[in-house]
């Protein structure tokens, strides 16, 4: 592992290879927060560390930030939904999905609101306003007031904080009822 400075962000570079998480979503997750009934408890840190990799475990437990421009979705176009990797709670949709051109992946809004808990965070001897995930408590990312409309926001998230679901796998995943949002013909990210 190194540290790269950018923008005066301490980013711990890591291969490509470890971005993917070593285990599947449904062992990390446990029972799930996106099916009816289903309730989350969050892993020990012990299990938290055997089914991440090291930087999903850095950003998500540790606040930290992984690379720009080299993480599985800065540049995903596939319609679907972005997920808590730790929990799956349902974050971003790829409907709110900009080019930001940052390097991470940049939404206008959450997909659900209530997933999203926002705080500030003063590291850097700036404040900024942290996003991480109600259930797993993982951190998100950040967002800014310099986004595009509808909203003038961009949540810049880390790659190593979520996971995709393709809209032909939302079923499978107990998450249909997101389906609707992108209509019966194949949709583009926006």
């Amino acid at each position: 592992m190194k540290t790269i400075i950018v923008s005066g962000l301490v980013i711990l570079a890591m291969g490509q290879a470890t971005l993917q998480s070593k285990t599947t979503p449904t062992q990390v997750k446990g029972k799930a927060v996106t099916k009816a009934g289903g309730s989350f408890r969050k892993p020990s840190d012990a299990t938290l560390r055997k089914q991440l990799t090291p930087l999903q475990y850095q950003v998500t437990q540790h606040d930290g930030t992984e690379p720009p421009f080299k993480n599985v979705y800065w540049n995903n176009k596939e319609p679907g939904i972005y997920v808590d990797i730790v929990s799956g709670e349902p974050l971003f949709s790829s409907l709110d999905k900009f080019e930001s051109s940052t390097g991470w992946p940049s939404f206008t809004r959450p997909l659900e609101p209530a997933n999203i808990v926002k705080k500030v965070d003063r590291q850097y001897n700036v404040a900024r306003t942290e996003v991480r995930s109600r259930h797993a408590d993982s951190h998100l990312g950040h967002v800014f007031d310099d986004g595009p409309p509808p909203t003038g926001q961009r949540y810049c998230m880390n790659s190593a904080s979520l996971r995709f679901i393709p809209v032909a796998k939302l079923e499978a995943e107990g998450l249909g009822r997101y389906r609707s949002l992108f209509g019966t013909k194949k949709t583009a990210a926006r």
